[in-house]
């Protein structure tokens, strides 16, 4: 299997509605600040609009994903992202009203299309052929990289050279226009019935936690990265406007890293391969802490975002593993709460930290916490597969969809990969 297999008209309707969807999620942080700069208070209240935004996606993700019917996706993702653009485009016609108000819209923006990322993975792999996932979802991460890297830019650009309202109004306007694209894709996909015997949602999804638990610390390194890199730098005497470029390489770093996961199977299981990607990620941000020359901290950070986008993958990949394919969308929903959850918890310690110790200490505490939640979200992988019959086999054996039994099939490419045969 190769890209070839996710080249079709459907899957570029698919990235064109992706990036309408998701370059507004990308730019709201930075574009809240900007908002908010010139008024009274002016950077406390854009980090407040910012954390009712990232409120509002920690709210809504699971509670709107759960409710979420897979024959009938299309009308529940286009109400959301409706509602996410009405919320960009209050703040950004109403940039003067009180704070309250702001807060209530960055909240709408934040909370009501929060469902549309999980749902959006749901339809990609619906409109490709199931042996194609892992690359399917290698060219959404890499997707996604592009959008986080041009994001800071253009907020930069317009807030500055324009108005500060004009990056809020634009996400407003790609939001609204993703919707029209949802006519060109499916409607929905297979409910589907394995694994789930009667079982409820909630239930399905509760067993899913080490999934959940390891991805938000596949994300807190990044938390890291981005809000402590320039303290680091300010100690370390470099000039701290290199944060920026450093954190284009991180991302420039995970969009290769999808690439090169997509393009070929890997040995070992999930949860192994996932352990393995996340111990190098934290080396490497243990070495942007300990290491004094710019150069190589660069080169760490690169390496870092390798990693970090192939541990991301591979716990998308779990989940389609753990989960009915009727239950994914909802799963995809409450891994984008978790990792929210995880870069706010990890972000909020490390500043924290920040009024006692130096940088390089606070990035090393946020690793130390980044390895623990790994490890309890490896050994409850364990657990779950230990009590399960179905579960699959670490070692390339038999693996499971939903929790039923697939007959194992020759690896392909001489890889053994079990996640390329879904």
């Amino acid at each position: 299997m190769t890209y070839r297999d996710v080249a079709s008209p459907q899957v570029l309707a698919w990235a064109v509605v992706a990036v309408g969807a998701r370059m507004p999620v990308a730019m709201a942080p930075l574009a809240l600040v900007f908002l908010a700069r010139d008024r009274p208070g002016g950077y406390a209240l854009g980090a407040t609009l910012a954390a009712a935004y990232v409120i509002g996606e920690i709210v809504g993700a699971p509670l709107l994903g759960m409710r979420m019917r897979p024959d009938a996706a299309r009308p529940h993702l286009a109400a959301g992202l409706l509602a996410g653009a009405a919320g960009f485009a209050g703040l950004g016609a109403f940039p003067a009203a009180h704070p309250a108000l702001l807060s209530v819209f960055a909240f709408l923006a934040g909370g009501a299309p929060a469902a549309a990322p999980g749902g959006l993975r749901t339809l990609l792999t619906a409109v490709v052929p199931r042996r194609a996932f892992a690359q399917a979802l290698s060219a959404e991460s890499m997707l996604t990289s592009g959008i986080w890297a041009v994001s800071p830019a253009a907020v930069t650009g317009l807030a500055l050279g324009v108005a500060p309202r004009v990056p809020l109004l634009l996400a407003a306007a790609l939001m609204a226009a993703s919707v029209g694209g949802l006519w060109l894709l499916p409607p929905g996909w297979d409910p589907g019935t394995e694994g789930r015997d009667g079982t409820s949602i909630s239930r399905l999804l509760a067993r899913a936690w080490p999934v959940y638990v390891t991805g938000a610390a596949s994300l807190s390194l990044l938390s890291l990265a981005e809000l402590v890199l320039p303290a680091l730098l300010e100690q370390r005497g470099t000039a701290v406007g290199w944060s920026g470029p450093l954190l284009t390489g991180l991302a420039l770093g995970s969009a290769v890293g999808a690439l090169v996961y997509g393009l070929r199977s890997w040995p070992g299981g999930p949860r192994t391969r996932s352990v393995v990607l996340m111990c190098g990620v934290s080396a490497c941000v243990t070495l942007v802490a300990l290491i004094p020359d710019p150069a190589w901290i660069a080169v760490a950070l690169v390496v870092a975002g390798v990693l970090q986008a192939a541990a991301m993958i591979t716990r998308n990949l779990s989940l389609r593993e753990v989960l009915p394919s009727g239950a994914l969308a909802a799963g995809y929903s409450v891994m984008y709460a978790a990792v929210g959850v995880g870069y706010a918890a990890t972000g909020s310690l490390a500043g924290a930290l920040l009024h006692f110790v130096a940088p390089s200490t606070a990035m090393l505490a946020g690793v130390a916490l980044t390895l623990a939640l790994t490890a309890v979200g490896a050994l409850g992988e364990g657990v779950r597969r230990r009590a399960s019959p179905s579960a699959a086999g670490e070692d390339g054996g038999a693996g499971t969809v939903g929790g039923s039994r697939r007959a194992e099939r020759p690896a392909v490419g001489g890889g053994r990969d079990p996640e390329c045969r879904l």
